[in-house]
């Protein structure tokens, strides 16, 4: 590492370059920062004079997004680094000091995964007892698990010890690089408005690291600290029995699954969690089963990207002659599924048709605990607005109550905890991008839960000598067909979106919206970043506003709904279309086609990926 005449003279000479807030910066950075590792990385840019990157690097901070704060792993106060790990947790003290007169008795949950990155020294688990470090060091209890633990523990602690918020240290699916702060309330789910805004605001006012924050070591010696590790294990498996219907059937049944882990957290909790419910042990794909921050053997560590990501655990399933494959992402929040077809390969469900059998599931064994029709007006499912319009379909057959929310769990989450205060009971919930609760035993997606549950499943339809396409099939013929497509594109200049998502909102006049796209005709228009919607009578959005993404949605003329938006966690822009046939329509390829066409005309029409230097998915 650089001396401090070498900081000094670089300094003076870059100081020279007029720009006095990077100078400051910088000097904040060198004169704060202890890790060695991130110190050399700025002190090394200083030397080379890399004005842009250090620009990028040290004059902004992470925001709260869907999930929290995400960034790459790295120096800089743009970045996720001890420092900054540090610098938030001052903040959130600062913030739950004011808002919980007993915090000294609530304190504080702390968990991570397997992420690290040895250019920067920053591993989740560090990050975890830095975090750790800076609420002990204000005598504040911490429930600090002793090692890596799935996402939903976190809020699932926070919940079984009446915490006064939790702090998971993860970036899920996101690529190597990158690493993340996420954020629990005491109700057990993810932080929103105003907390996060404040929270970012005590933070600013908390920048420099008190001289306990770096004292790792009340990680051990503080009597304030306590593992959870055992009881929440215990807890959570003992607790999994309320979502299983047919224990002695599975210990019956024939069927061999296949789970990934993806490198993360889950192999150990899944394989409890399948003993649990009466399974054998699902087959570990060996290569993925162990924690790797390199995800060595996946493209990316995203179990959503399908059959190309899933590999290794579709050849075991055939080799073991495994009908069904489930993988959890890295941190076990989200789930993939595959299903084996006589004669077809494999099948890979979406998270939209996983919703359909989850959803019919959940309400199949409710009803036969249920047998009076009346007490359906108690039953509530909820999605995001980006996804799958099935349990919408569902509710207006069966009478239950129906909600959407906007996009990220972190809604969900928080729209559960006032439900079930008002009596509803809440027996499932997703997102389209494979996050999925049955339940409400956490206040988040569980990939854990659900990897159970969807072995389960198999199970009871095995005996009715059915397949989960199969059963797919007889949800659609009920409730109607739900045809979908979700993609995106990545766009890493902000400008870029900026541009594009403007002109949609001045489409050749200032302020006037698309009528067409493809010859399709636009019926309605909403746009939740701006608050407006032509289909309501004030022309305003009933979805709460979100001005720190883009999210336009289309309904067209043929009953086609397609959405636009950012993602909250990566560089993508995603889209969103699905067709909703009536019950008893079965011409599905005329559906498919004219799905297809309008999708490829508002990728092509309205993102303009060429012309805009856009990513496409590889598929």
């Amino acid at each position: 590492m650089g001396s401090n005449g070498d900081l000094n003279a670089n300094s003076e000479c870059f100081s020279s370059t007029g720009d006095l807030i990077l100078d400051k910066a910088i000097n904040q950075w060198i004169t704060w920062d202890k890790n060695p590792q991130t110190q050399e990385q700025i002190l090394s840019l200083v030397r080379e004079g890399r004005v842009a990157e250090l620009k990028r690097r040290l004059c902004s901070r992470m925001t709260f997004g869907t999930a929290g704060l995400r960034a790459a792993m790295g120096a800089g106060f743009a970045c996720i680094n001890d420092l900054t790990v540090i610098q938030s947790t001052q903040g959130m003290f600062k913030y739950l000091a004011k808002y919980f007169p007993d915090l000294h008795t609530r304190g504080l949950v702390v968990g991570y995964d397997t992420r690290g990155q040895a250019s920067s020294g920053c591993t989740s688990e560090r990050l975890a007892r830095l975090t750790a470090a800076v609420m002990l060091s204000k005598d504040i209890p911490v429930y600090l698990f002793s090692t890596y633990v799935p996402t939903p523990f976190v809020p699932y602690a926070v919940l079984k010890f009446g915490a006064a918020a939790g702090v998971m240290i993860t970036a899920s699916h996101n690529r190597k690089e990158d690493n993340g702060y996420k954020v629990y309330w005491h109700n057990g789910a993810q932080i929103s408005s105003p907390h996060d805004k404040e929270i970012l605001r005590c933070i600013e006012e908390s920048t420099e690291p008190w001289l306990e924050s770096w004292n790792e070591g009340l990680v051990e010696s503080s009597p304030l600290r306590r593992d959870p590790l055992e009881e929440i294990c215990r807890w959570y498996m003992e607790e999994l029995r309320t979502v299983c219907f047919h224990r002695e059937l599975n210990a019956k049944s024939p069927l061999k699954f296949v789970h990934s882990s993806f490198h993360g957290v889950a192999h150990n909790y899944v394989q409890r969690a399948f003993q649990q419910f009466g399974f054998a042990p699902p087959i570990p794909v060996p290569e993925q089963k162990d924690p790797d921050p390199d995800f060595s053997t996946v493209s990316c560590p995203n179990p959503e990207e399908g059959e190309s990501v899933l590999e290794l655990s579709l050849r075991l399933a055939e080799r073991e002659s495994a009908s069904v494959v489930v993988a959890t992402d890295p941190d076990a929040d989200r789930l993939a599924v595959a299903e084996q077809n006589d004669n077809s390969g494999w099948k890979v469900f979406t998270g939209n048709e996983l919703a359909a059998l989850l959803g019919w599931w959940m309400l199949f064994n409710w009803k036969e605990t249920h047998p009076d029709p009346a007490d359906t007006e108690s039953v509530c499912m909820l999605a995001t607005t980006v996804s799958s319009k099935i349990l919408k379909a569902f509710a207006s057959i069966e009478g239950f109550h129906f909600e959407e929310t906007l996009p990220g769990f972190k809604w969900i989450g928080n729209r559960i905890y006032e439900l079930t205060k008002m009596g509803k009971d809440v027996i499932f919930s997703f997102e389209e991008s494979i996050g999925f609760l049955c339940g409400n035993m956490v206040l988040d997606k569980d990939g854990v839960s659900t990897a159970v549950i969807v072995a389960e499943m198999a199970a009871y339809l095995h005996t009715k000598n059915l397949s989960l396409s199969q059963q797919l099939c007889n949800i659609y013929e009920i409730y109607g067909y739900h045809i979908s497509r979700t993609s995106y594109v990545i766009c890493n200049d902000p400008l870029t979106i900026n541009k594009i998502f403007s002109r949609l909102r001045n489409f050749g006049n200032q302020g006037v919206y698309p009528a067409l796209c493809g010859g399709y005709c636009i019926t309605h228009i909403r746009d939740v970043t701006t608050g407006y919607d032509s289909s309501q009578p004030d022309k305003k959005c009933v979805l709460p506003l979100s001005k720190n993404s883009q999210m336009v949605t289309f309904t067209f003329q043929n009953g086609i709904v397609a959405t636009l938006r950012t993602s909250g966690t990566e560089p993508k822009i995603k889209y969103y279309t699905e067709f909703c046939a009536s019950p008893g329509e079965r011409d599905i390829s005329s559906l498919e086609e004219e799905l297809t066409k309008v999708t490829t005309a508002v990728v092509e029409e309205f993102l303009e990926p060429d012309k805009n230097n856009l990513i496409r998915r590889s598929l």
